[in-house]
């Protein structure tokens, strides 16, 4: 008997130990789930004008047509697939690589088909495995990354679409919504969709040397900023994630040690009634 309450007592010291830990894992959680916050939306106004002055020189350059604008037949598709470098997030990485895998396998036939640059060690780690076909890849990112982390990767998917070595490139990550909702979000990247021009707004501009090679210049750059925006997303995603799975696995680990704790007590209880039965009988025996 003493060595079962000996266990018990154990397993509810390990539980309470691992639970500081899950907490303190939220809280570091929450922290770079607002700092990454603040810098999504830091970075929407470089986003908003960028958009806003192709917008403006789309509508007034009718005749010139952009290859980044343009539709041609799909010989071969990119995907930017961003995942996380460390695990404990929930479903966080299950859930887009899931995603992705049910996308390649309704739209492609064979593996030259497709090509995927990935940005994360799980996810990297996860498609190796499986031999998909791999372009690129970035690791080990900060937990609040610059636009300088993944200019490299989304550089060269970008130049691999005008150089027309893939035809379709599209972005895979968790869309943010809250802290406890993510959504798997597979969207078209490349050719772009030109952006609208705000009518109410009537900004004119002078470019130098001509609006056509401004827009050359500015499209890819928009391009990066997307996938830029969609990291930013995904790491307030991937934090979210992690804060609610340290949350749960904290509200676990508080139920154990009521289970473990109320499982000591009977047992310390038995313990003592078998005592005193046995103190008792020694008694009467000698009585």
């Amino acid at each position: 008997m003493a060595k079962g309450i000996r266990e018990v007592r154990s397993k509810i010291k390990s539980t309470k130990n691992m639970r500081q830990i899950t907490k303190a894992m939220k809280m570091v959680a929450a922290a770079k789930l607002r700092r990454n916050q603040e810098k999504a939306e830091a970075a929407r106004p470089y986003a908003d004008k960028i958009q806003e002055v192709i917008a403006s020189i789309a509508s007034g350059t009718s005749g010139s047509k952009h290859p980044m604008l343009q539709s041609r037949p799909v010989k071969k598709t990119g995907y930017i697939v961003i995942t996380s470098d460390r695990g404990l997030a929930g479903g966080y990485n299950a859930n887009i690589l899931r995603a992705v895998i049910n996308r390649i396998a309704e739209k492609h036939k064979s593996k030259d088909e497709y090509g995927i640059f990935v940005i994360g060690r799980k996810g990297s780690d996860f498609l190796k495995k499986r031999d998909y076909p791999l372009l690129e890849e970035a690791t080990g990112l900060p937990a609040s990354p610059s636009f300088a982390d993944i200019k490299k990767i989304a550089s060269a998917a970008v130049a691999m679409f005008e150089n027309e070595q893939i035809d379709e490139l599209y972005l895979c990550y968790n869309k943010f919504h809250s802290a406890i909702s993510q959504t798997p979000t597979v969207k078209q990247l490349l050719p772009l969709e030109a952006p609208e021009s705000n009518n109410n707004r009537t900004v004119n501009y002078e470019y130098e040397p001509s609006s056509e090679e401004v827009l050359a210049n500015l499209l890819p750059k928009y391009a990066e900023t997307l996938v830029y925006s969609a990291l930013l997303e995904a790491k307030a995603s991937e934090e979210g994630s992690r804060m609610t799975a340290m949350g749960n696995a904290t509200d676990n680990a508080t139920d154990m040690i009521s289970r473990y704790t109320l499982q000591y007590n009977r047992a310390r209880q038995a313990a003592i009634t078998q005592e005193i039965s046995e103190i008792v009988a020694g008694a009467n025996a000698q009585a």
